[in-house]
């Protein structure tokens, strides 16, 4: 009683002192690296487009960052268990770096986005390392603080990264933009490797994971075959390539399958047959048909509605904005409304998507801003009780897996739904629009477009909220305790 009580009166004047500020501030500063990067480069890639060209290629912006930071995060773990955390995290910091630079110099749009990938593979290893530090660098009853720091460093992120991308397309350039952040990483990668105290390394016994080498390369083939797709829509080389970014995905999956206890994803990950499945899909396919606004929002509103650079990043910025003010608000709700709030957030999402068809081409600006608070927020209602719900109707022995394999599958969909919308977006004249009402028709299908994704996705969240799946998974229980 005496020791819960002492954990309850934890302060931020504790996190603050000498001993764990510098940590925080570690952690703290590779969130912010990893948290900011989309935004301001979303805020920025009008202006990319406009000087270096290759329209064709804007959804491989979020494509490749995504695989990345797949990728990324699914080797930091071991990386750590291999080596500690200094090692990881000083790599990350300095392929982050890197990833600016090449994209700050890139002459063209593929340079650039080898420049993303980099950034990708660093600010995806920043982010899931930070993670991971917060368990090792803080006491158990400091890490609530220190969470609590990341998340408000989140939503900072959301203000500060349009703002910032802004200021340097309007006052400075773009590539001013990346060399900044490539300081940013440049330091604390000297930080890590030179200065700061990390703690011991875990111990080798903890070593059982191989890294999925393979499979992680089969996946980032299957979203680059269906990412290549769209790049010169063609009737014969468009459907072979989805077809074969689709078969390697399938091959993913089965690999996956068969790795046993060093699966990435839980056994069946997508369906509607269990709980953990139908959740999975509606994560995969909700993030899919949601990325349009991220990856072309900014782009179509400077070119149709003429807004500034800084007014475009923060259109995408509300949909941050909404997502954290929603989550606070629903925070304390009874588990037992869990379905209902899921129910309410994804049908927010699905109108919002029709309502960015509606009003990206139309305006007024004002009114994108709202339909992107509504569909931030319908996410901040939703995803608050989703983990909550699939870890108690899922079986206890996958809830760890279960648990990393949501944020997994999340960057997944914003992989694939990029490449897809890619598709639409050129198919419909992206790539050859310089004139607002050329525009007109890709701002309407990239949304459109993404309809069926958001249907797939309400599908899944009819299954998983229903009281069939909570009625199966008592079922289950009470055989397997008989």
């Amino acid at each position: 009683m005496a020791e819960h009580a002492s954990h309850s009166r934890v302060t931020w004047s504790e996190v603050l002192t000498r001993d764990h500020a510098p940590a925080l501030a570690l952690v703290c500063l590779g969130v912010w690296l990893h948290a900011a990067d989309g935004l301001i480069v979303a805020t920025m890639l009008p202006a990319i487009v406009a000087e270096i060209g290759g329209g064709a290629l804007v959804a491989w912006s979020v494509a490749l960052y995504e695989i990345g930071s797949i990728v990324a995060g699914a080797t930091g773990g071991f990386l750590v268990l291999r080596s500690g955390l200094r090692l990881p995290m000083t790599l990350a910091g300095l392929l982050f770096a890197i990833g600016c630079l090449v994209s700050a110099f890139a002459p063209t749009m593929p340079a650039l986005l080898a420049g993303r990938l980099l950034q990708g593979l660093g600010g995806g290893g920043l982010m899931a390392l930070s993670f991971v530090a917060v368990s090792i660098l803080f006491p158990k009853r400091l890490m609530a603080r220190a969470m609590a720091a990341i998340s408000a460093l989140w939503g900072v992120s959301s203000f500060l990264g349009p703002l910032i991308g802004g200021l340097f397309v309007e006052y400075a350039s773009w590539r001013a933009g990346f060399v900044f952040f490539a300081a940013q990483a440049l330091a604390l990668a000297l930080w890590i490797g030179l200065v700061a105290r990390l703690g011991a390394r875990p111990p080798a016994a903890e070593l059982s994971n191989n890294v999925p080498l393979l499979r992680l390369a089969v996946l980032a083939a299957g979203v680059v075959a269906v990412a290549y797709a769209g790049i010169d829509i063609d009737p014969v080389a468009t459907p072979t390539f989805i077809a074969a970014g689709t078969a390697l995905l399938i091959v993913f999956l089965v690999l996956d399958g068969r790795a046993g206890p060093d699966r990435l994803l839980p056994s069946v990950p997508f369906g509607l047959g269990t709980a953990h499945a139908s959740a999975l899909t509606m994560v995969l396919a909700m993030s899919a048909a949601t990325i349009a606004i991220t990856a072309y929002g900014p782009l179509l509103v400077v070119a149709i509605h003429g807004a500034s650079a800084i007014v475009a990043g923060y259109l995408v910025a509300c949909s941050a904005v909404g997502w954290t003010v929603f989550a606070i608000l629903v925070s304390g709700a009874d588990p037992r409304h869990d379905p209902k709030y899921i129910a309410v957030g994804m049908a927010m999402v699905v109108a919002s998507i029709a309502g960015f068809a509606l009003a990206v081409p139309a305006g007024p600006v004002w009114l994108i801003a709202l339909v992107a608070i509504l569909e931030g927020g319908g996410f901040g209602i939703a995803w608050t009780f989703v983990l909550r719900r699939v870890t108690t109707l899922s079986d206890p022995a996958e809830t760890e897996r279960i648990s990393g394999a949501i944020p997994t599958v999340q960057r997944l969909g914003y992989a694939l739904g990029a490449a897809y919308i890619g598709i639409i977006a050129n198919a419909t004249g992206f790539a050859q629009a310089d004139t607002a009402e050329a525009f007109l028709p890709p701002a309407r299908w990239v949304f459109f477009g993404s309809l069926p994704l958001a249907l797939v996705g309400l599908v899944a969240m009819i299954r998983f909220v229903s009281p069939a799946i909570a009625d199966a998974r008592h079922r289950q229980g009470k055989k397997a305790l008989s």
